[in-house]
């Protein structure tokens, strides 16, 4: 497919070489420009561009980038577009955000709020970047990690399940995106590496 990657940093620079790797045309961008971006891709492949050219013919756009930068974004770059949100909110880096300080959105709620027109996906934000690099196993092996995946877009989420399969992680069924505070950090899922039936059960037991 081709794959768009918002944000270069530890998520955004660990899914561009584990999806270029895997065969996908990636087009990574960050806010310091195509230029900060030599190293990274002559080193997996994938091409270094502006944001325009990392949406305008992506598949999948993946945005890793601090959750305070969301609104920045031209939300019309982004519609129709599946857009996986690995993203985390975390007050001492963005700021104060009421409604996600007193939970009345999940994070994820918020960012589909500022990408109208986007079909969200909440994945890739509970798992440790160096574990998402390293620990992929192959379908049905016994110390294989599972990795929540909520959306609204049952057609959306099952693409990015697929992807989360083919990197070596059992997806799991987390839900709407409402529900995707289940997996927000402060959570029994995030950053736990616990296998699928493990996530089915700390998403059950999250509490608000």
């Amino acid at each position: 497919m081709k794959i768009g990657i918002i944000g270069s940093g530890h998520i955004g620079g660990t899914l561009t070489r584990r999806l270029s790797a895997l065969g996908h045309e990636v087009t990574v961008t960050n806010s310091r420009g195509p230029e900060s971006l030599g190293d990274l891709a002559r080193e997996t492949g994938a091409t270094a561009g502006t944001l325009e050219q990392a949406t305008e013919q992506a598949e999948v756009v993946v945005v890793a980038i601090p959750l305070r930068a969301v609104p920045e974004l031209p939300a019309r770059l982004f519609e129709g577009r599946i857009v996986v949100d690995a993203d985390n909110y975390y007050p001492q880096r963005d700021g104060d955000i009421a409604e996600l300080l007193d939970r009345s959105l999940s994070s994820s709620r918020w960012t589909a709020e500022h990408l109208k027109g986007a079909r969200v996906v909440k994945a890739f934000n509970n798992i440790q970047a160096q574990h998402l690099m390293d620990n992929g196993r192959p379908a049905g092996a016994a110390d294989r990690i599972g990795l929540p995946v909520a959306g609204d877009d049952a057609d959306a989420k099952r693409v990015v399940m697929e992807l989360v399969d083919a990197l070596g992680f059992d997806p799991v069924d987390a839900g709407t995106l409402d529900e995707s505070w289940r997996q927000q950090p402060d959570t029994p899922v995030y950053g736990t590496d616990r296998d699928a039936d493990g996530v089915r059960q700390g998403l059950a037991d999250a509490r608000p």
